[in-house]
């Protein structure tokens, strides 16, 4: 195949993906409502600021084909949002999970046996991902939050250890991982003390400045990531994210999302 250099073009910068994780309270939410006029799609009730637009009006969302077809109206009718907040992830993982049942006529995701339920659940979460992704492309900044939970993580080379990471299945976690070009774990700043309490030992405390923050690389403590060179640690504001970001958002390019 003959190909046309002349094609080839320097791309253009996106919106980001971002996913951010934390204790439920920490201010997940907050950080998701000082984003450039965000709608906010609940499958979660933690929205408690009424001006701010939501889907639904009243409740959560409750089945996966209706956050399908909210993401893909985003993508295909006028208006002037310029974030989409999908709240949250592991309130979305139940309905992931009843879609995919259906699909595969079971009635639990544990029924087809030896795990298979939640590789079948990859294809749902996939096309989640890609309509979110879509919408992206189309020029909206993307955020997700879920809550966070603490797993034992089996080193080959050190001892095992615990580490905060999204509430999900860990397939489901993997594949959120691969999607975002952020994951910001939110929590409250705390740092380790060393007091000599004498005969040569010393006992360790934890002491908190109260500040809310987002850690942003990945540490044996958490997982985090980011693709823009951003510091390790940043308070927990949009406005102290969106200086590292290379994209701001503009006018948004209607087109059908298929999510395929």
């Amino acid at each position: 195949m003959a190909i046309d250099l002349s094609a080839i073009a320097a791309g253009k910068n996106k919106p980001a993906r971002i996913i951010i994780y934390g204790p439920e309270g920490i201010g997940k939410t907050t950080f998701a409502t000082q984003t450039p006029t965000p709608v906010f799609l609940q499958a979660e009730d933690g929205l408690t600021n009424e001006s701010v637009p939501r889907f639904p009006i009243n409740g959560t969302i409750q089945k996966f084909d209706d956050l399908l077809q909210i993401l893909a109206s985003l993508g295909s009718e006028s208006h002037n949002f310029k974030t989409v907040v999908v709240e949250s992830l592991d309130w979305i993982e139940p309905l992931v999970w009843s879609a995919t049942c259906k699909r595969l006529g079971v009635q639990t995701i544990e029924s087809p046996g030896y795990g298979k339920g939640y590789v079948e659940a990859d294809t749902e979460w996939r096309k989640l991902f890609a309509y979110v992704s879509a919408l992206r492309d189309l020029g909206m900044t993307i955020i997700m939050s879920a809550h966070s939970t603490v797993i034992k993580v089996e080193d080959p080379i050190h001892p095992p250890y615990d580490m905060f990471t999204l509430k999900l299945h860990k397939r489901a976690a993997g594949l959120a991982k691969e999607f975002s070009d952020i994951i910001g774990f939110c929590n409250i700043e705390t740092f380790l003390k060393s007091d000599d309490i004498g005969f040569g030992t010393k006992k360790s405390r934890a002491i908190s400045t109260g500040n809310r923050v987002m850690y942003l690389t990945n540490s044996p403590a958490y997982v985090a990531k980011n693709r823009y060179g951003m510091p390790d640690v940043l308070p927990l504001l949009w406005n102290e994210i969106e200086t590292y970001l290379p994209c701001k958002n503009e006018p948004l390019q209607k087109q059908t999302i298929k999510g395929e």
